[in-house]
């Protein structure tokens, strides 16, 4: 962890690698008697994953005082099959550990060097209609300060695709109204980047700046009314109990998502849209958003048909 830290990276990842390790030696000393890393072998992996698939969610914690503060026990889904999605990431969490170890020559051997990651089935997202987008900011109270807020958010984000933990830390200086461009600061990959604002969002934008400058003189554009940084958490609450409200599951990422294939469906490209989602490159964005489904491609295709533009 003290490597990880030396990295500079993020605190949610910081976490992962955290919890990861924490519920692996929870399960090598009590499953298979294993208190040493180099007592580690690829079948013990091999044994996870398993145990992993037939286990359920939060019937292991990493920390039992957990147990007292979160309630894992009585969540909806407590006891549910892990998805393949979780499992991949513990499971690639536990081979930057070994390939760690093994680097740093702490053991002769590297026990994950011939185990296979695992490649969950991508879900289709279908797009939200503007119907069901429409019905979720109407279902937002924005007579309060933090209803208004969130509608703004909510707004910005699906218009310029940026992450929640991105949305939260703004500062109004770094909202530019003449070239309709925000700077992006505490982006995942630590590097700065713009993205870019429509008409309708500059008065969005400019409504609520005076808005909250009349309740708060925090640093940050969208703050809590006591002008702390908003959570991130409770802006995902926020918007997830506004869809609850009219039946639309709704969260920030899904607005990003949504953002991506809308760009592309009115025309835009990948290039563009991998710098302005912040991705190393175009093949990031392709592999994480090329997942339209047979409806959508058929309106872009109607778009673009080649018969449909030549006068033939």
């Amino acid at each position: 962890m003290l490597y990880c830290d030396s990295k500079n990276l993020s605190r949610k990842t910081l976490a992962s690698y955290q919890q990861t390790l924490q519920l692996f030696l929870i399960f090598l000393e009590r499953e298979c008697s294993v208190v040493y890393v180099k007592q580690i072998k690829p079948l013990h992996i091999r044994q996870y994953v398993k145990y992993l698939r037939e286990r359920g969610k939060y019937t292991v914690v990493a920390n039992e005082k957990s147990k007292e503060i979160n309630y894992p026990d009585r969540r909806n889904d407590a006891g549910k099959k892990i998805s393949d999605t979780t499992i991949a990431n513990y499971l690639r969490n536990i081979k930057v550990f070994l390939n760690f170890m093994y680097q740093e020559r702490e053991i002769k051997t590297n026990p994950c060097e011939n185990i296979e990651n695992i490649k969950p089935q991508r879900k289709k997202k279908p797009l939200l209609s503007r119907d069901e987008i429409k019905k979720v900011l109407d279902a937002i109270d924005t007579t309060t300060f933090h209803g208004y807020r969130t509608w703004v958010q909510t707004r910005l984000i699906l218009d310029t695709g940026i992450r929640a933990s991105e949305c939260c830390s703004l500062c109004p200086e770094h909202v530019n109204f003449d070239t309709k461009s925000i700077l992006i600061e505490n982006s995942k990959n630590k590097q700065q980047r713009y993205v870019y604002f429509s008409h309708k969002m500059a008065t969005d934008l400019k409504r609520w700046m005076k808005y909250r400058d009349r309740f708060s003189d925090s640093p940050y554009l969208f703050p809590t009314i006591r002008g702390t940084q908003l959570d991130v958490r409770n802006f995902e609450r926020a918007i997830r109990e506004a869809g609850k409200k009219v039946g639309v599951d709704i969260h920030p990422h899904k607005l990003r998502n949504n953002f991506a294939k809308y760009y592309l469906l009115n025309g835009g490209d990948w290039a563009s849209l991998s710098h302005i989602l912040g991705h190393s490159s175009a093949e990031v964005t392709q592999k994480a958003y090329l997942d339209f489904t047979d409806e959508e491609i058929g309106r872009k295709y109607q778009k673009h048909s080649p018969l449909s533009h030549l006068d033939i």
